[in-house]
């Protein structure tokens, strides 16, 4: 991987079955990042409308990358297999599951130091809590960050705007 990686597909990601994924594949799609967790008060409001946007734009060239975390409340303690499990018979979830990671302290994964090093945040870097939302350009750039109380069906207008840009030929 690049020393100063200029987009998030210079990353490699380990899947919930730990094979390396390039993120490279991802390149010319908007991607939305989110840190996922299966007992939280926002998991079943967005999961149910993370499902919804990608049914949506999926065609479009639009992709949800899930990453669990258990670093907010032991919200997600199970290992990949169960989270697998959770997330694909309940919310019948299709989009990619990855390995789970830590999105804040020392041993914060390279790609989301590469995140949250982007250009907002009250917090400082931090993420608050499960399902914070970075919206990726088609160039993999940080384009947007959501609060995880943002509801995914909410910034749809932006998803739209990535997907086909204004000054795009139609």
């Amino acid at each position: 991987m690049a020393n100063h990686p200029k987009s998030i597909h210079d990353f490699t990601v380990k899947d919930s079955n730990g094979n390396d994924v390039d993120l490279s594949i991802y390149n010319g799609k908007v991607l939305l990042v989110v840190n996922v967790a299966s007992k939280c008060g926002l998991t079943n409001s967005n999961y149910a409308e993370l499902n919804q946007l990608r049914a949506k734009y999926k065609d479009q060239g639009f992709e949800i990358l899930a990453f669990p975390c258990n670093q907010f409340g032991d919200e997600e303690p199970g290992s990949n297999d169960q989270i697998l499990e959770f997330v694909c018979t309940r919310f019948k979830s299709e989009f990619p599951i990855f390995d789970k990671i830590e999105v804040n302290g020392e041993n914060t994964v390279p790609l989301y130091k590469f995140l949250k090093s982007g250009k907002w945040g009250i917090f400082g870097d931090d993420i608050q809590w499960n399902f914070a939302k970075f919206l990726v350009d088609k160039n993999g750039q940080p384009a947007q960050r959501y609060y995880p109380t943002t509801p995914p069906l909410t910034i749809e207008r932006d998803v739209q705007k990535l997907i086909s840009p204004p000054n795009a030929s139609s």
